[in-house]
């Protein structure tokens, strides 16, 4: 297989795991083949440059497979002396950094993270990158060692460095999704979402559907609006860019779909919309029917109040710590990190969330996430 045809698979595994994290290992698997590299682990840095505060990680996988052993490893026993992390988080943005050259000559020597933990976690030869986000959070791309000896080869970090900016939109587009409750959701379903704007467009880039939230920003034509079929934003400057994400994610015979994102001000002084435009795969035999070939995703940033555990706990009949759970989890919160924030087991907090499907007569973590959020929108 050619550099090229294993750039356009992983970005065609990229735009499926935007959608379902299920996809995520194969795509990592994908990733690891096409750079020769043995692993690699996404993570999120929330905070000031130099001094981010909170990390949420989405796991260290080789070739496929998660090491959460090495992950809580990492959090509980090496993270807090690791000589490095404020350094990482200093980085300039997109900057390919090779591991040994963040500690010094003598950390070299006397580093357990360096000797102890990358050692086991073969991340010793590995690479950092950061990439900055306008929101204010870092991605951490942490690579793992080469597969073959002798060091990074001039095309395997070529490779890396072009799938920088799709490793970039791939969280972007995630954490849209995430924030609006809808991992997971297919194409389709995510037209029932009330959270976020979502719309389908056809091969020619005009719209085929788009759900509520869509529709009312579309009406009020405040950023954006739907000119006869045609998404529009308000300004020849913005529009001529959106224009270009669209055909970028609809391209002709012969080009590679890439999903891009951009920010579309508004004429008030609301914040503007994130918009996120992303392919969709279609059948190869679809003869003429009017599918849906691009998704695009407007999300309005805006404060959220933290969900009051308190108010839940009372609602639903819930222990203070059953409701602290549902809560995270409806924050966006997976198991393993609630484990990490509490000092607690995963089973232990498995075992809080059986309880409350027992009392609540549910069977699934989706529905207990819409049942809080639903309180926390009342209240």
């Amino acid at each position: 297989m050619s550099d090229q045809d294993a750039f356009e698979r992983i970005l065609a595994s990229l735009h499926d795991a935007m959608l379902d994290d299920a996809y995520w290992p194969d795509t990592s698997a994908l990733i690891d083949d096409a750079c020769g590299m043995q692993g690699s682990a996404l993570g999120i840095g929330e905070g000031l440059k130099g001094d981010v505060q909170s990390i949420s990680s989405a796991g260290l996988y080789y070739r496929g497979e998660r090491r959460e052993d090495l992950e809580r490893e990492y959090l509980e026993i090496y993270r807090s002396i690791d000589e490095t992390l404020s350094r990482f988080w200093q980085l300039p943005d997109s900057d390919v950094v090779h591991v040994p050259d963040l500690y010094t000559a003598e950390e070299l020597k006397t580093s357990s993270t360096y000797n102890e933990f990358l050692s086991r976690a073969r991340g010793q030869d590995g690479l950092n990158v950061r990439l900055a986000e306008p929101n204010g959070s870092h991605i951490a791309w942490i690579i793992a060692d080469p597969v073959a000896p002798g060091g990074w080869e001039t095309s395997q970090l070529a490779m890396i460095k072009g799938l920088l900016p799709h490793i970039r939109q791939f969280v972007r587009v995630r954490q849209a999704l995430i924030s609006a409750q809808a991992w997971g959701a297919s194409v389709t379903d995510l037209l029932g979402n009330p959270r976020i704007g979502v719309i389908h467009l056809d091969r020619y880039g005009r719209i085929v559907e788009a759900n509520d939230r869509a529709r009312a920003i579309l009406r009020r034509g405040d950023g954006v609006s739907d000119r006869d079929g045609e998404l529009r934003a308000y300004d020849p400057a913005t529009h001529a860019r959106l224009e270009r994400l669209v055909a970028g994610a609809l391209p002709t015979s012969g080009t590679v779909a890439v999903s891009e994102s951009m920010l579309i001000h508004r004429s008030s002084v609301a914040l503007p919309f994130v918009v996120h435009v992303k392919p969709v795969v279609a059948p190869r035999m679809d003869f003429g029917a009017r599918r849906v070939a691009a998704l695009v995703l407007i999300a309005e940033p805006k404060y959220r109040a933290r969900i009051d555990p308190s108010l839940v706990a009372e609602a639903l009949g819930l222990t203070l710590r059953e409701s602290q759970v549902a809560v995270w989890l409806a924050e966006g919160k997976t198991v393993h990190e609630i484990a990490v924030a509490t000092g607690r087991q995963e089973s232990s907090i498995h075992w809080h969330l059986k309880q409350i499907y027992h009392k609540q007569g549910l069977s699934r973590q989706a529905d207990l996430v819409r049942l809080v959020l639903s309180i926390a929108e009342f209240a």
